[in-house]
């Protein structure tokens, strides 16, 4: 008896474990509680409310920036002011499961995320053409656009560009083979590395100001964990050579900024784009990491501008 009192015991101790981050996810308040409060505007779209601004002058050339997986379009607050100095008239958006945005169910792919941009033009009566500029993951999302509307793309930024290979770390690699248990994973582990990453980078200059605090502050969010998740299994799983080689067909212009130090997205994917797409140009920013959007703001804007 005393022994299965144990064996029982540790069962249930295990399952409260295995629980546990479920459970702790599920109590997380939801975004729609503060959207309220939200600096812009929300969009309809057809999976959910999409939070933009706009920036710059009426009539001015329209760019829209498309952040990466884990930072909401804060990433670009940096960035905005030089672009509408240029003359741009700029709009972020927060993706689906970022930011104020919500957080849609469901599988989160190039299709996925093109759709959002697609509706959300269209709701703001965007007939084109468009600059896109794409950070990491959003380069991802710009790149799959532009495939499916050159017509409406004036010119792709791409900034430090996901789809070509990455590296997000050994949970990553899990949590891209799907399935329940790198799901479980990710609630499980994903808050404590997200959290050593953004504090790695505390002490690096930023145009963002407290953008450590604010990209942990996400964490407290139902629905962003699993969203993250799901672009990792999703997005980041899939290769993206027949997009870009399409991109390169329809002639397209694009430009590509690299971080000369960066080590999610390494510099070695700068030789992948330029077979696929000879006549891209690039742009290698010395001392620069993942972060370059805000910690090498005027270098990037540099580069956007030419």
């Amino acid at each position: 008896m005393a022994g299965g009192a144990v064996i029982w015991g540790a069962l249930a101790l295990l399952a409260l474990a295995v629980a546990a981050p479920v459970l702790r996810e599920a109590l997380k308040p939801r975004i729609a509680t503060v959207q309220a409060q939200a600096p812009g505007a929300f969009a309809p779209l057809s999976r959910g409310r999409t939070h933009y601004r706009w920036h710059g002058p009426e009539g001015g050339a329209v760019t829209v920036c498309v952040h990466g997986l884990t930072t909401p379009s804060f990433v670009w607050d940096g960035l905005v002011p030089g672009l509408v100095s240029a003359g741009h008239r700029v709009l972020c958006h927060d993706l689906y499961g970022r930011g104020y945005s919500d957080r849609p169910g469901g599988a989160q792919d190039t299709a996925f995320f093109v759709g959002q941009l697609e509706d959300l033009l269209a709701d703001q009566g965007v007939d084109g053409p468009v600059t896109l500029i794409g950070y990491s993951m959003g380069g991802a999302i710009a790149a799959g656009f532009a495939a499916r509307h050159p017509g409406y793309t004036r010119a792709l930024i791409l900034i430090a560009p996901a789809g070509l290979g990455h590296d997000l770390g050994p949970v990553a690699r899990l949590v891209a083979r799907g399935g329940a248990v790198g799901r479980w994973l990710m609630l499980a582990a994903f808050a404590r590395s997200f959290r050593r990453g953004c504090e790695a980078e505390r002490a690096l200059p930023s145009s963002v100001p407290g953008i450590v605090d604010r990209q942990q502050a996400e964490l407290r969010w139902r629905g962003f964990v699993p969203a993250v998740a799901r672009s990792v299994a999703g997005i980041l799983a899939e290769d993206q050579s027949a997009i870009h080689a399409a991109i390169a067909g329809a002639g397209v212009p694009v430009r590509a900024i690299w971080g000369a130090e960066d080590r999610v997205i390494p510099l070695s994917r700068k030789a992948r784009l330029a077979a696929l797409n000879p006549r891209a140009q690039h742009v290698v920013i010395a001392g620069a990491g993942h972060g370059l959007t805000y910690t090498h703001t005027d270098r990037v804007l540099e580069a956007i501008i030419g």
